[in-house]
């Protein structure tokens, strides 16, 4: 299976916060912003794999900032690792004050996709090559980040 590098499913998702996806404090909720992760992450695995994915697991999500109503919410989305059928996307979302250009770092997180055949089966994706210093250490990062994932997974199953 061919491999592909990390750059090919790297993307950049926008989208301005609006009034209706407000909490009650006028900011945008944590759900909706949860939501743009999961989008903008699928959205890259799919790039990469080329077939259809599902999420199996969401790391932490800790925010960092308030996303404001009026506010462009950028997601930063790319494939770091694959593993088979599954594989690590990372997203990091920013958001930026139109008027002003200040931007700060609202979230990261990673998520896990499995992409499946016809049959709903695991199908294998290709291999994911990192090119860059960030990209290597991401890759690294991503086998940890799996054993720990694994290790939950089989305690809560027990």
């Amino acid at each position: 299976m061919e491999e592909k590098p990390v750059r090919e499913s790297a993307l950049e998702y926008l989208e301005l916060a609006l009034p209706n996806d407000s909490n009650s404090f006028g900011n945008v909720l944590g759900g909706k912003v949860m939501h743009l992760v999961d989008l903008a992450a699928a959205m890259a695995g799919m790039r990469h794999a080329r077939k259809p994915i599902v999420t199996a697991s969401v790391d932490s999500l800790h925010f960092l900032h308030p996303v404001h109503i009026g506010e462009l919410i950028m997601l930063r989305s790319s494939v770091n690792r694959v593993f088979r059928s599954s594989m690590e996307v990372g997203v990091k979302v920013m958001t930026e004050k139109l008027l002003t250009g200040v931007r700060l770092h609202t979230c990261s997180a990673y998520l896990t996709f499995v992409a499946i055949d016809q049959e709903g089966k695991a199908s294998e994706i290709p291999r994911v090559i990192p090119e860059t210093e960030d990209e290597i250490r991401r890759y690294r990062q991503a086998g940890e980040r799996r054993e720990y994932r694994l290790a939950m997974r089989n305690r809560l199953k027990a």
